[in-house]
Formats: structure tokens, sequence, C-alpha cells
């Protein structure tokens, strides 16, 4: 997976009314966050946006598939991600109204608990 500097740059123009946009990379991808809330991983130029159990069905509603990966030989695994709807890659309003469907699931989903460290 590789970022796409370019879809991170619009994503930022377009949600620029509603927050601030920063990206951690990872894995060759990256993840999104709007005001510090994770909403989004990008990577071979498509965007994935938070979801959980409560937005599912507005994500089944557009026909948007869950992110899976490979884990081996014959193994893939799933995320809570869905793929971002065409229109979003070129409406900043498409793209605002599916990011604050899942900036909404990412303020819903459990804090981490921080790493303890060694003594």
């Amino acid at each position: 997976m590789a970022v796409d500097e370019g879809l991170v740059e619009w994503v930022r123009e377009a949600l620029a009314p509603i927050g601030s946009v920063t990206m951690r990379r990872m894995m060759g991808g990256a993840t999104l966050y709007c005001d510090g809330t994770v909403f989004a991983i990008a990577g071979d130029g498509e965007l994935w946006f938070k979801a959980d159990g409560e937005s599912d069905a507005l994500w089944d509603a557009e026909a948007c598939p869950r992110f899976t990966y490979a884990m081996g030989v014959g193994r893939t695994g799933s995320m809570n991600y869905r793929r971002a709807p065409d229109a979003v890659y070129d409406d900043a309003d498409v793209m605002r109204r599916w990011a604050a469907v899942a900036i909404e699931a990412g303020l819903r989903a459990p804090k981490r608990k921080p790493r303890s460290r060694p003594r």
C-alpha cells in the first residue's frame, strides 16, 4: 500500500471547513485524523472511512465494501473501514458528508490504553 499525497491533500482541502486533517504513515499507507480523531485510512489511491455497527447500514446502502487484507495462505482479515463512495474523490460536499459519518464512528470507538513502558 502506498500513500497518494494528492489524495491526502484533497481530503485536507475538502475537510478544512470542519477541522484540521493530519496523517500518520503506517504499513505503506496512512491513517488520517480530523482534529485528533481517526476517521480514515488512505493507500494505493483509495480512501477507506471508519465505520462501526451504528453506521454499517449507511455504508451497506451505498454498497461500500469493508476493508480486507491477506493474513496468509487462504486467510483474510477485515477492519472497521469502508471504501469511500466514488463521489468523494471529486465533490467536497460529498467528502464532508461521508467524512462526518466516519468521524462520528471514530468518536464512538473505544479509546486505546497507552502502552505501558517496561521498567
